[in-house]
């Protein structure tokens, strides 16, 4: 079946993040904020709830909640290639998000305990790969342009007294404190975290101030991320659709077919998969076939939908987080008046269709 899905426009901006005006929530925007925020589509019984409310109701609820850092934390590993064999498995790390949540960690003290875990160690062995790795994706600095930094934090690392960015140290877990604390590291993690939410790059001005706010006190990470969502470098976003990434796919397809999340069994070969593939479009379609085929998505007979155009019509704020144009109904509607088509083709077609696969 050809897909009668119309492309989705987006429109210009000037990717400015000053406070914008309070919106309610519609599909396509609670459908973001849950994706951009924990990592998942919202649950039927979510949209129920939160559908016209307003969009800072949502944050109150969602920002800071277990989900939330439990996401958070997710991608923290994801971003330093702790997964699969290197995945941090300890008690002090698996309470991260907890202790997130209860407030008796900021996320420096998180990120200082992810860098000092055997896991970061065994995925950087030595002295050369791990204070690169330290100084590359802690400090955001690169290491052709600081080479005598590297040597002096090999130095340190080795166990010999050294003045490394700026600080004294004399052993490994001084690289990573004296990494972590600086303001440097501030700043690449404020910046990264700007674009993970917002899949835009920060302005420099805004980035220095939130910056200085973030490394004077980084319990204050919520509130920056707060004025990130409310601000018009969002609502920007929100009308630009940005690949949605493998890991976030997996995740996406079991919550809007089997109104579940993925067992972590389930989740990592699948991410794996998806990941080592340079176009993973075609085993996504897959994926989506092997589910609508499993038996386990509830899916209506045919000869039971009395009113085809409206039940196409909730297909799209299900899936696609808007609603179908004019058109799109007709040709749905069309198609499924066709003998060989059934629920399950018109659920294919919208799910294995390219604006499903964005955000």
């Amino acid at each position: 079946m050809v897909s009668p899905l119309e492309p989705r426009q987006g429109r210009q901006d000037d990717g400015r993040t000053h406070a914008r005006p309070a919106r309610p929530l519609d599909a396509h925007v609670l459908r973001t904020l849950s994706l951009d925020l924990i990592g998942r589509p919202p649950f039927a019984v979510e949209v129920e709830e939160w559908s016209g409310k307003p969009v800072q109701a949502f944050l109150d609820t969602v920002l800071g909640s277990q989900e939330f850092w439990e996401h958070w934390y997710e991608e923290q590993l994801y971003y330093f290639l702790l997964i699969d064999n290197f995945r941090p498995a300890t008690d002090s790390t698996r309470t991260i998000p907890a202790k997130l949540v209860e407030g008796r960690m900021s996320v420096r003290d998180a990120l200082h305990r992810v860098a000092l875990s055997s896991s970061f160690n065994l995925r950087n062995p030595g002295a050369d790969t791990f204070v690169t790795v330290v100084m590359e994706q802690v400090v955001g600095l690169t290491v052709q342009k600081h080479k005598a930094e590297l040597e002096i934090g090999k130095r340190v690392y080795d166990g010999h007294n050294g003045l490394f960015l700026g600080s004294f140290g004399e052993n490994q877990s001084d690289v990573v404190r004296i990494a972590i604390e600086s303001k440097a590291a501030a700043r690449a993690f404020t910046a990264r975290e700007f674009v993970r939410m917002t899949h835009r790059e920060a302005p420099k001005k805004e980035l220095a101030a939130w910056t200085r706010k973030l490394h004077k006190d980084p319990h204050t990470f919520i509130e920056v991320v707060r004025e990130w969502l409310l601000s018009e470098a969002y609502e920007a976003r929100l009308a630009h659709p940005v690949p949605l990434a493998n890991r976030l796919f997996v995740r996406a397809v079991f919550v809007d077919l089997l109104g579940r999340l993925p067992e972590p069994a389930e989740a990592e070969p699948l991410r794996n998969a998806l990941d080592g593939l340079s176009d993973s479009r075609p085993l996504r379609s897959v994926l989506v076939r092997l589910l609508l085929d499993s038996g386990s998505v509830p899916i209506p007979e045919k000869n039971s939908i009395r009113d085809v155009t409206e039940w196409v019509a909730g297909l799209f704020p299900r899936f696609l987080g808007r609603e179908a144009t004019p058109e799109e109904l007709k040709a749905f509607v069309l198609a499924f008046g066709e003998p060989e088509c059934r629920p399950k083709t018109i659920l294919y077609a919208i799910l294995s269709n390219a604006e499903y696969h964005t955000f």
